[in-house]
């Protein structure tokens, strides 16, 4: 157990991150899902912004490393330009 005033301060915010990143994660990860599932075009392009976006912003505070993002924003791209 931690010893110092400090390190508790450090094991609550650590664990309030760690919530913070899993929620962001996971409806990064939902978003992405419903994506997929588009067939219509001009929904899956607006739809593609935002997932971009939340990617981008996960990246960004290094809750997903930055070339998983851009491999992810790379692979869901071309998916939506292979929509007729």
């Amino acid at each position: 157990m931690a010893n110092h005033k400090s390190a508790l301060k450090r094991i609550r915010a650590n664990e309030a991150k760690r919530l913070r990143n899993r929620y962001q994660a996971k409806t990064t990860r939902t978003f992405i899902k419903r994506l997929k599932n588009t067939e219509d075009k001009t929904e899956a392009q607006e739809l593609l912004k935002q997932v971009t976006s939340m990617i981008d912003r996960l990246a960004k505070k290094n809750v997903i490393h930055r070339n998983n993002a851009a491999n992810k924003k790379s692979k869901l791209t071309r998916f939506v330009n292979s929509l007729s």
